[in-house]
């Protein structure tokens, strides 16, 4: 569910209401169960056995309940909330990779909540990916929508830092990583790769940075002798436009905002977050907690409907193709 007391909760009840029109497969939520009625009146079907999921769905939202939210008020985040989100988030990754799970969809969270309660990781993605025993190098947060893929191959740091995180090595781990999962979660059996150059206009041959020359160059040389389908560094403003998009399956950014900004002008209602990477499909609705939208029936779920379809996509893909 993530935080309690954001928008979670009332986006996946809405998702379950939703579930007919937008031929959702069976889901259940984990979490405390109150955020979900404080926030909607829907039915709710508490379940302690995932055997119960496929009975209840048709007719309720199953739910497995964490009960230790404290007291919710939607809009409020607290300590209690974010160990009541981390708790849930443990135990579904649990449940995801014992195969009980065909797939995981976190809800969004409050990171400045989970950093209070000692959480040390830059966002779920990377904690999830620490629990499978991933590197960051090679676990992948992609952004999708119906017309646009992005990886930012740095996330959540400052601008500031980015340069010198760029390396050689890193950049191709990200890049085949990213076919790896093209291949395994969209069936796209020959993945097509652009590069975002880090500078104005690509660094213009060395005039405005080095980024360009020194390590994305040499990356993308790498990888197209290793047989990848890639091209670039390009000067990022000219990556993102309709015609640009047709010449590739995702594109690879260097920094956060690089990456997202295209993607939410694009599909701020139905961007999803994918983990690449990972021995399990992992998806996140692109959105934040909304702690301001909490608790007044206004929030869409557009994105958590998107989230919830891609995972099943993806299972599915990897379901008719294990070898890959």
């Amino acid at each position: 569910m993530g935080d309690p007391a954001g928008i979670g909760p009332e986006v996946i009840a809405k998702a379950w209401a939703g579930r007919e029109a937008a031929e959702l497969p069976p889901f259940f939520a984990v979490g405390d169960a109150r955020a979900i009625t404080r926030v909607w009146d829907g039915p709710v079907a508490p379940i302690t056995d995932l055997r119960e999921v496929a009975d209840a769905f048709g007719s309720a939202l199953p739910v497995l309940t964490v009960e230790d939210g404290g007291e919710i008020v939607p809009g409020q985040p607290d300590a209690d909330g974010a160990r009541c989100a981390l708790h849930s988030l443990e135990l579904a990754v649990g449940l995801a990779r014992s195969g009980a799970a065909a797939a995981l969809v976190t809800g969004p969270v409050s990171k400045a909540q989970l950093y209070g309660i000692g959480f040390n990781h830059p966002g779920q993605t990377e904690f999830v990916a620490e629990r499978f025993g991933v590197s960051r190098d090679n676990s992948v947060m992609m952004l999708a929508g119906p017309s646009l893929r992005v990886v930012p191959m740095t996330t959540h740091v400052p601008l500031a830092q980015v340069s010198s995180l760029l390396t050689i090595d890193m950049v191709a781990a990200k890049a085949r990583a990213t076919v790896r999962g093209l291949r395994r979660n969209f069936g796209i059996a020959e993945p097509r790769l652009a590069v975002a150059g880090f500078n104005p206009h690509a660094g213009e041959s060395g005039a405005l940075g080095r980024e360009e020359i020194e390590v994305l160059e040499p990356a993308v040389a790498l990888l197209r002798e290793e047989g990848i389908d890639i091209t670039g560094p390009f000067a990022a403003d000219t990556m993102f436009h309709q015609r640009a998009r047709a010449q590739y399956d995702a594109a690879l950014c260097c920094y956060h905002d690089q990456a997202l900004i295209p993607l939410k002008a694009l599909h701020f209602d139905d961007g999803v977050n994918i983990t690449l990477g990972l021995p399990v499909v992992r998806t996140s609705p692109d959105h934040g907690t909304a702690f301001g939208l909490a608790g007044q029936d206004r929030a869409e779920p557009g994105a958590m409907m998107a989230a919830i379809a891609m995972a099943a996509s993806a299972a599915a893909h990897r379901a008719a193709c294990p070898h890959l």
